[in-house]
């Protein structure tokens, strides 16, 4: 693997994930607790045994980089030619953003060719999934393939919303439309197609060559599924990788987190008996910045009716958090985050460093970063009142609450 370079795209704005991201990346975004998405990529590829990492931002990447910068370099050694360097625009070539994907990499290229890698992994940086991307580099290698892509099987329901491959009897790729409006499925299989993960392994010398035609062309939305796949099927080697899940459960997991709703029920999964992510395997661990957080504490066992007791049930309660006299059910607790007394906590996420108030009842949230709850308020319980206030309410009806969206954002009343 010493001559694999990583390329993690972690530059989309990420505007179905608003307000999350309003003032973060979306690779950014917590998820389960005391991790950010985008360690699954990067767990990933050093569980993998990839040390040459670049991670290509783009917006409000200034979170990401700390978290990076914080929790990541002390796993690779630079004397040895082992990084994870993340990557702002240089506009070294135009004074353009990053146009699609493709050329976001084509932007990059003399940062690229500098490491001389003979592949190049190209990855998202805000998926939830455990893959070995040796595995896809080896098959990569046995079919001296020009391009392998990461492959998923998806529901024909769903498959509108992907890059959609035909493959022969070798899993050679003989077609490939970017989000069909009616997509084929698997020819034995007419409920399921194809779907491209957006992973793909390159030979270093075809890549480059690849990105400098397609900047060539003007008609080019330069992405890798809307223009360059579609350029080579038919000259070169392509072939497809079935996706090999390393969760050690029964059905691949992969997600893409990209609206609140899809976000909000991968979050509810983890507090699950038995979640389809295991987050406790170490055969696959997930890395992440750790801050040196007192572990979490319940306080308070009192009778009474309300009760004041502090505990959590179907819970992850993460290092730092306090829950004095108040009560968290089947929910997700950033790290250093207070729950005081009598306030209940169901079915919701709450990043870090929130305050709840006492009394206060919250149901089916997502509430961001440093946002204080007033004693006595009800969230998500009246979700015209929720909007009111200047919150978002999901179409499953989940109530988001912006890290911008402070106390002023309750009435006089409701902060006595």
């Amino acid at each position: 693997m010493q001559n694999v370079l990583a390329v993690i795209l972690a530059g989309g704005k990420g505007s179905r994930l608003d307000p999350l991201t309003r003032d973060r990346a979306k690779p950014a975004v917590p998820f389960g607790g005391g991790y950010r998405i985008i360690d699954f990529t990067l767990s990933n590829c050093l569980n993998s045994g990839i040390r040459k990492n670049l991670v290509l931002t783009q917006y409000k990447a200034m979170s990401l980089d700390r978290h990076i910068n914080l929790g990541w370099q002390g796993y690779l050694c630079r004397e040895l030619g082992e990084f994870i360097d993340v990557v702002p625009p240089q506009q070294r070539i135009d004074e353009n953003w990053y146009q699609g994907t493709a050329d976001a990499v084509y932007q990059n290229i003399y940062t690229i060719e500098k490491e001389r890698p003979e592949y190049v992994v190209i990855l998202a940086g805000d998926h939830i999934y455990k893959m070995d991307y040796s595995k896809l580099l080896s098959l990569h290698r046995d079919n001296g393939a020009d391009l392998t892509i990461g492959a998923l099987r998806v529901g024909i329901n769903e498959a509108h919303q992907f890059g959609v491959m035909q493959v022969d009897a070798e899993s050679r790729v003989v077609g490939f439309a970017e989000k069909p409006p009616q997509p084929k499925s698997i020819p034995d299989d007419v409920e399921h197609a194809l779907a491209s993960m957006g992973i793909y392994v390159f030979n270093a010398r075809f890549l480059f060559e690849q990105l400098c035609l397609d900047a060539t062309r003007h008609a080019s939305g330069h992405d890798f599924g809307n223009d360059v796949i579609p350029a080579i099927i038919d000259t070169h080697r392509v072939f497809a990788y079935p996706f090999i899940d390393e969760n050690r459960k029964r059905d691949a997991y992969w997600r893409d987190v990209g609206t609140l709703d899809a976000y909000y029920e991968a979050n509810m999964d983890l507090v699950s008996v038995d979640p389809q992510l295991n987050m406790y395997d170490r055969d696959w661990p997930i890395r992440t910045y750790q801050p040196n957080y007192p572990a979490p504490k319940f306080v308070f066992a009192e009778k009474g009716s309300p009760a004041r007791r502090g505990m959590a049930v179907d819970s992850i309660v993460c290092l730092g958090s306090i829950l004095s006299g108040g009560r968290a059910e089947r929910s997700v607790i950033g790290l250093d985050t207070r729950i005081n007394s009598y306030a209940h906590v169901e079915d919701s996420i709450l990043f870090d460093r929130v305050d709840v108030g006492r009394h206060a009842k919250i149901r089916r949230a997502i509430i961001d970063k440093e946002v204080q709850i007033p004693a006595h308020v009800e969230i998500g319980y009246n979700h015209e009142l929720d909007r009111s206030r200047g919150f978002t309410i999901t179409e499953s009806g989940v109530t988001v609450i912006a890290r911008t969206d402070g106390v002023e954002h309750f009435s006089a009343k409701e902060q006595q």
